[in-house]
């Protein structure tokens, strides 16, 4: 990179431009459209953890918006098809290269995987924006999945990812629909959104828009079991109009 304190200048300036951009929408909703839409002006660095069905359909249509995408799995030479799909700012690794690559984090991985991946690369991502997607399941997660159902899933992903800028989105959406409706047109599929920290609601929200779909924000962590799987907006295929009538928001 030629010149990084510029690049991290421009980095700043497009966060803190988002960050007026959701503080409008969390207080007016309908003000969504004053929200960058399209390809993104200044391309992140994403480092995907987990890039199996919706890691890797979330993927992909932040690479067709421009984005750095890192793609990673513990078999990272699986992952070429995914790649090519993606074009030439995309690339494999482990789960370490995409914790150290990224100024973004997707964690797209079974839930009972999280605590392990707050362990293993919990150390490479402090400080740093981490979107996390997985969905307790008790039949398939275990004790664990059902005390974070009751804790709701925002509260207990920061329990096992500490010192992150946790956000909880792309939880309530399903791989289909992010292949087959992204940019659909009318109006479009809503993903509920939640957090405690204002860049990072910026930046999600932003990924949610260059991904094809309408933002929600529903509050922070503690109010992410609104959309948790089970509850009444969980995969729906709800419009942001629908999705906020049924949040009550």
């Amino acid at each position: 990179m030629k010149n990084p304190k510029r690049f991290l200048y421009s980095r700043r300036k497009f966060a803190h431009q988002l960050f007026v951009s959701v503080t409008a929408l969390s207080i007016a909703p309908l003000l969504l459209p004053t929200v960058v839409r399209g390809q993104t002006p200044t391309p992140l660095r994403i480092g995907v953890i987990g890039s199996g069905r919706i890691g890797g359909s979330v993927g992909l249509r932040w690479a067709e918006a421009g984005h750095e995408i890192l793609f990673s799995s513990r078999n990272p030479d699986q992952l070429s098809d995914l790649v090519t799909q993606a074009g030439p700012r995309a690339r494999a690794g482990y789960p370490q290269e995409a914790a150290e690559f990224g100024d973004i984090i997707f964690v797209a991985v079974p839930y009972a995987a999280t605590p392990q991946v707050g362990r293993d690369y919990g150390p490479l991502m402090q400080g740093k924006i981490v979107i996390d997607c997985g969905n307790p399941y008790v039949q398939r997660d275990g004790e664990m999945a059902a005390i974070a159902l009751e804790k709701g899933t925002g509260v207990a992903s920061a329990e096992f990812l500490p010192g992150v800028k946790l956000v909880r989105a792309f939880n309530a959406v399903s791989w289909v629909e992010v292949n087959e409706e992204a940019h659909r047109e009318g109006e479009l599929i809503a993903i509920p959104i939640a957090g405690d920290d204002q860049e990072a609601l910026a930046v999600a929200t932003q990924l949610v828009i260059d991904a094809g779909f309408d933002p929600v924000l529903v509050g922070g962590l503690d109010k992410a079991g609104l959309f948790d799987q089970g509850t009444a907006v969980y995969v729906k295929g709800m419009t942001a109009r629908e999705m906020r009538a049924e949040l009550g928001l």
